[in-house]
């Protein structure tokens, strides 16, 4: 826990059996009270690695996309009570590392969501990101910062952080079961009025992490400028979109932490027993 906050990660798996336990390795178990691991139909160990090293893994008879498999796992997390949930990709492109301090932020009340940056403070290209990423990455989050109203520095992270009454008031179930949910859900928090905060995170790329093909990565750019559009469309009335068709909970805040009852002894305890000790003195003299 953190500021008696229960702290949930969860894992979107999908043939992470080659960086699975590394990523598991670095998430700090002082801190992290569950480890959610929701495997989608993956062809190769990740479900019998996840169950020999402790974990219980939940998992997809058949394979339900990268937004479904996040719906399952934040309503898991959502379910054992978690006060901040941090979604890490067990990939190992994202630093584990990073989940306390980002459930702080969350646990203290100085945001809603916080998102892993790859952009902030580093240069991504030269830490391995292929060039026309990053240039769509900068041109897609450009349009996503004015079509939002937000001075994000990317859009586009897989390590990212919830409050839990953000979470449980966003209707995430309506997103996309594809990749544009990470965006989907986004544009709800900012709709919800999420204070929404960032870290800089270093990302490794290497043959063993998760990546989406060309042809993925234009429909996934094609959807986010979808999202942009269905968020203007939606905020001037002009038509709204399914997902984005809410009204936001009364708070997305988490409540103030039960403080310890007061013992016995009066509020200015010293000052008090100093009075009542010379108030005696006088009365015997």
């Amino acid at each position: 826990m953190i500021n008696s906050r229960r702290i949930s990660v969860v894992l979107p798996a999908y043939n992470a059996e080659a960086t699975l336990l590394r990523t598991v390795a670095e998430l700090d178990r002082d801190v992290i009270d569950d480890i959610v691991l929701v495997d989608d139909a993956s062809s190769d160990q990740t479900v019998p690695l996840a169950r020999q090293i402790g974990l219980r893994p939940i998992c997809h008879e058949s394979n339900k996309g990268y937004g479904g498999n996040q719906k399952t796992c934040y309503r898991n997390a959502l379910d054992l009570g978690a006060d901040v949930i941090v979604m890490v990709h067990p990939d190992y492109q994202y630093s584990p590392l990073l989940v306390p301090a980002m459930a702080a932020m969350i646990a203290y009340g100085e945001y809603d969501m916080v998102l892993g940056s790859r952009i902030l403070a580093q240069d991504t290209v030269a830490r391995g990101m292929p060039r026309y990423k990053y240039i769509s990455n900068r041109v897609l989050t450009f349009v996503e910062n004015i079509a939002l109203g937000q001075k994000l520095s990317e859009y586009h992270t897989g390590l990212r952080a919830f409050s839990s009454p953000l979470l449980a008031g966003l209707p995430f179930e309506r997103n996309s079961d594809d990749f544009v949910f990470d965006n989907q859900i986004i544009a709800q928090a900012v709709a919800a009025g999420a204070r929404i905060g960032e870290v800089s995170c270093p990302t490794r790329y290497e043959s063993d992490s998760s990546s989406i093909n060309l042809r993925r990565s234009v429909r996934y750019g094609v959807g986010v400028l979808q999202t942009c559009l269905d968020y203007r469309l939606t905020r001037y009335g002009i038509r709204r979109s399914g997902y984005l068709d809410f009204t936001p909970e009364q708070s997305i805040q988490l409540p103030e932490p039960r403080r310890p009852q007061a013992g016995p002894a009066r509020a200015g305890g010293q000052a008090e027993n100093v009075a009542e000790n010379a108030a005696k003195n006088a009365q015997i003299s």
